[in-house]
């Protein structure tokens, strides 16, 4: 057998071996390490080449000449999205924004709806339409995820940027022997005469398969025209001859190298001055080439420079001091920057500016601002007004915490309802209340409003997610129970330490609002209160063969009732029907007195149709009658409820058989472990103490 025929059996093999058959294992870590280096990944993303191969590349590719605009798109649709609803309710979400890279640990909730606005503008500026000549302004209050929208974004680029699909190249002079890296990771495609580039743009609108109109837009920077117009004097103007000297190379974006990703922060402005963004001399160089105009003797590492070809962020940006905010506007409006002692440069970047709610009030107020707010696209970034989406926030931080304490149920989610509460305004219609109007933005339904009032209520309060509580506050409260000695933190525990922490919150310096916010702990603890009776009901009423139990007593008294017979009693005495339990039962549904009696032969009849067609009578065949019996059930179930507060040590056997059947019912149908199911119904208990007191005292009254 030839070798070729073994290889081919060999891969066979391998091809068909079971999927449960166990890889190789390695000995050390350093196998390991070895193992997982991808060697000819890094090959192709430190490909080098002349200048004609790359032309090649590109008329085989011609996205890689796609200018930053068109490659943040492109990147952001990579990574998918999911589509919005027909009647436009939902919008599109981004699946870039539920951070795939880094795990979900930054995934942005709730802001599908300015997501979207900000893809579809970066796309209308990929497009050359005009938000290209602006500034993107992320506008919202703290802790909104400006930020991290920001993060996710460059975190995207650093990847895509890797891959086959986003690769991009830049270039370095070799003259002489001597390596000379572009400044500023330009494209290659500058190097091309501008003569010339007309040809070159329109074969490549023939070829390009995107709707994008790649062009070759700038010009070199003062490093490179000084190459350029050093070799091009050495030949005499021949062209071919220059590109020779031209070395293209791939390479990847990346913010802490410092490659086509670049950060902005203000400072104090006694320590901040342009050079910052612009680069600045080289004094060292200067000595070497006589002048501080020669290119060669300066720094072209401003975050202008480093962020060519990507990224530039801006953090908060309306703190710049205003000689920094003209560069801004320059860079944006004219693609170009201004670096000490040269011509205009171009620049090729998406600049992105994020700024807090006090800020952009200045600036709408500054007149002397109105030529930055004219050149600038601005993008609300409020809080979540959705439930499931707060929720969803201190749930990716809290739900695999490692710690003594673990959290109840509902502990989350009523810490998010309390946040959300803050940032809503009061309801003008008197029969919603300000959580009814909150369950109404989460999509649950509130008897007389539907999904159609909803646009109504948002447009009534246009600041409604500008203003309220940060989530950050809320985490940080949260993490406060969490180290406490409880052994099970719940609800009522993380709305105490909210309300613990308002007293000395720094962001809240208004009384008035502090009192405000301590209102709404109330009304959320009220909430959780509610809550907790339905879910201590439903574990009541989950026990079916009690009211099977229930439902076929007072069926076999009816019948007796309307049959005018006797009943057996459970000492097997026959004894009239009992009256009291039938009326029991059915006052819980209304019945009065004087229609008993139909209401009895209406039942009876049912039950002999069901017979006659020959289906049994099961308690839930009548929704009336399953209302009633469960309501009677809750009832007598809820003085053995009561009887949780006396202590176990005065509880009956039997009761305390009744107390552990509800607890396990909670544990296993909510999710609570024994302590917190223990808490939640000793407070259940205590609030239908307090009811019973509460009617006595209005029927004594």
């Amino acid at each position: 057998m030839s070798p070729e025929c073994v290889r081919a059996v060999l891969r066979r093999v391998v091809a068909l071996r079971p999927a449960t058959m166990s890889e190789p294992t390695h000995s050390s870590l350093y196998e390991l390490a070895t193992a997982a280096h991808d060697r000819e990944r890094f090959r192709a993303l430190h490909w080098e080449g002349g200048l004609d191969e790359y032309l090649e590349l590109v008329e085989r590719q011609p996205q890689l000449a796609r200018n930053a605009w068109q490659r943040l798109v492109d990147m952001i649709e990579s990574f998918g999205s999911t589509p919005p609803s027909a009647d436009g309710r939902v919008r599109r979400r981004w699946k870039l924004f539920d951070d795939p890279l880094g795990g979900g640990r930054d995934a942005v909730f709730g802001l599908d709806g300015p997501l979207d606005t900000l893809v579809q503008t970066l796309r209308a500026g990929a497009l050359g339409l005009g938000p290209e000549r602006r500034v993107i302004l992320l506008h919202g209050p703290v802790g909104s995820a400006k930020s991290t929208i920001v993060r996710l974004l460059k975190r995207g680029l650093e990847h895509y940027s890797r891959t086959d699909e986003g690769a991009l190249y830049t270039f370095y002079w070799d003259v002489d022997g001597e390596r000379v890296d572009s400044a500023m990771h330009q494209d290659p495609l500058l190097v091309v005469p501008r003569d010339a580039r007309a040809a070159l743009e329109q074969r490549l609108a023939r070829i390009t398969k995107r709707d994008w109109t790649l062009s070759i837009q700038g010009d070199l920077d003062p490093v490179s025209r000084h190459w350029y117009s050093q070799l091009m004097e050495r030949y005499d103007g021949d062209w071919s001859k220059v590109a020779k000297h031209v070395r293209v190379r791939r390479f990847a974006l990346s913010e802490e190298d410092r490659v086509g990703i670049g950060t902005f922060q203000p400072k104090d402005e006694k320590n901040q001055d342009s050079t910052e963004l612009t680069g600045d001399i080289n004094y060292r160089k200067i000595a070497e080439y006589g002048s501080d105009s020669d290119p060669r003797a300066f720094n072209f590492d401003g975050e202008f420079n480093v962020a060519n070809r990507g990224l530039l962020e801006f953090i908060e940006v309306l703190k710049l001091d205003v000689a920094f905010l003209y560069d801004l506007l320059g860079a944006t409006q004219e693609h170009a920057i201004k670096p000490k002692k040269f011509a205009q440069t171009s620049i090729d970047e998406v600049i992105l500016g994020h700024t807090n709610e006090p800020e952009y009030k200045k600036l709408a107020s500054n007149e002397l601002m109105e030529a930055f707010r004219d050149r600038t696209i601005k993008i609300d970034i409020p809080y979540n007004l959705a439930l499931r989406d707060e929720t969803a926030i201190y749930r990716r931080q809290f739900e695999r915490h490692q710690g003594p304490s673990a959290l109840a149920p509902h502990a989350l989610e009523f810490a998010a309802l309390w946040a959300v509460l803050t940032r809503l305004e009061a309801p003008t219609q008197q029969n919603l209340s300000l959580v009814q109007k909150a369950h109404l933005y989460d999509g649950r339904p509130v008897q007389g409003f539907g999904s159609e009032h909803v646009e109504e209520l948002r447009v009534a309060a246009q600041r409604e997610g500008l203003v309220g509580i940060s989530p950050r506050y809320v985490q940080d409260r949260i993490a406060a129970a969490l180290v406490s000695e409880k052994p099970t933190v719940t609800a009522f525990d993380v709305l105490a330490s909210i309300e613990q922490g308002l007293a000395h919150h720094s962001l809240v310096s208004n009384e008035e609002t502090r009192r405000r916010y301590l209102q709404l702990v109330d009304v959320a603890r009220e909430e959780y209160e509610e809550t907790l009776k339905r879910e201590v009901r439903a574990a009541v009423l989950s026990d079916s063969e009690a009211l099977e139990r229930l439902c076929a007593k007072y069926v076999e008294n009816v019948r007796a009732y309307t049959t005018r017979e006797k009943v057996l009693d459970p000492t097997g005495v026959a004894a009239d029907p009992d009256e009291r339990l039938m009326r029991a039962i059915e006052s819980k549904i209304e019945i009065a007195d004087a229609r008993k009696d139909d209401f009895r032969l209406e039942l009876m009849n049912f039950v002999a149709q069901l017979h006659g067609e020959g289906r049994q009578f099961d308690w839930r065949s009548s929704k009336r009658l399953a209302r009633a019996l469960e309501m009677k059930a809750f009832e007598d179930r809820r003085d053995t409820i009561q009887l949780v507060s006396s202590m176990s040590d005065v509880v009956d056997p039997d009761t305390g058989r009744k107390i552990a059947q509800i607890r396990d019912r909670l544990m296993h149908q909510v999710g609570y472990d024994r302590a917190s199911a223990d808490e939640v119904l000793r407070h259940v208990a205590g609030l239908f103490a307090r009811g019973e007191a509460k009617l006595a005292e209005r029927e004594a009254a």
